[in-house]
C-alpha cells in the first residue's frame, strides 16, 4: 500500500521522485508555462474563455509525460492541489535556478 502524505512538507519529495526523469520535467516546465501564458493573455486581451484551456494545456503535456516518458501514475490523481502547487513550486524553482538541491534532498540525479 502507498504512503499517505498528510503535508505539503513530506509530499514534496515523493513528487520530485515522480517526476525524475529531465524530459518529464521539461514537459512539465513547457505546460505550466503554457498555462502561465494563458492566464496572462486572458487577463490582457479580455478573452476570458482562455482560462478554460488552462487545464487542458496543463495536464496535456503533464499527462504525457506521466504515462509516455516516466511510466507512472500522475500524483494528482490522489493528491491534485498538492499536485497542482508542487507543479508551479518545481516550475518556479526550475525559472529561477534553485531546483538541483530540491532534487537532491529528494534523491533524485539532476
Amino acid at each position: 500500500m502507498a504512503k499517505q502524505y498528510t503535508r505539503f512538507e513530506e509530499f514534496w519529495p515523493f513528487y520530485l521522485r515522480e517526476h525524475s526523469k529531465p524530459r518529464t520535467r521539461a514537459l512539465h516546465y513547457f505546460g505550466t508555462t503554457l498555462v502561465v501564458l494563458l492566464a496572462i493573455a486572458a487577463l490582457m486581451t479580455g478573452r476570458f474563455l482562455l482560462f478554460a484551456l488552462m487545464p487542458l494545456a496543463g495536464y496535456f503535456f503533464a499527462w504525457i509525460a506521466h504515462f509516455g516518458v516516466e511510466k507512472n501514475r500522475p500524483a494528482t490523481f490522489t493528491y491534485p492541489l498538492w499536485s497542482l502547487g508542487a507543479d508551479f513550486k518545481m516550475w518556479w524553482l526550475w525559472l529561477t535556478g534553485r531546483l538541483g538541491p530540491e532534487l537532491d534532498k529528494a534523491g533524485v540525479e539532476a
